[in-house]
């Protein structure tokens, strides 16, 4: 099933669905779906897909006070994917980068030893298989902290 982002014309059907479910749930009359917070939805890009949709959704019911359904737009920040699509991946590049270098850091220190008093995993304040797997993901070889 493609992602919530690329079926737009499901919205308008899945916030009245929303809005009737929770609002049964909580016992509230909502006869009216603000014509703006349908817009909101429509511009937005869902990046956590139906569940996100569902929780807007449901928190929006809550605060509800009348009986027409509105979302807060600080909810449903608009931003220029283009701006922001090539920023999130450099960002996780950078990290991961210096993730890497403190646990290598944390293996020259302690000389390939991982577990036990004095181990890497120690110095990070990790467990040992948190620092494991973490050697595996990136690669690292640990034999040349080995003295």
């Amino acid at each position: 099933m493609p992602p919530l982002r690329q079926r737009k014309d499901d919205l308008p059907v899945l916030v009245e669905y929303f809005v009737k479910r929770f609002a049964e749930k909580m016992a509230k009359r909502i006869s009216k779906i603000d014509s703006r917070a349908l817009q909101l939805c429509e511009a937005y890009s869902w990046p956590g897909n139906i569940r996100e949709l569902q929780n807007i959704v449901e928190r929006s019911v809550i605060l509800c006070s009348g009986d027409t359904f509105s979302i807060d737009e600080a909810w449903l920040s608009i931003q220029d994917e283009s701006a922001t699509s090539a920023a999130p991946a450099k960002m996780t590049r950078i990290l991961q980068d210096q993730e890497k270098e403190i646990i290598e850091s944390a293996l020259a220190e302690s000389r390939g030893k991982i577990a036990g008093k004095g181990g890497a995993a120690a110095k990070l304040g990790i467990p040992q298989s948190t620092l494991d797997s973490k050697i595996k993901q990136m690669k690292i070889r640990k034999d040349r902290f080995s003295t």
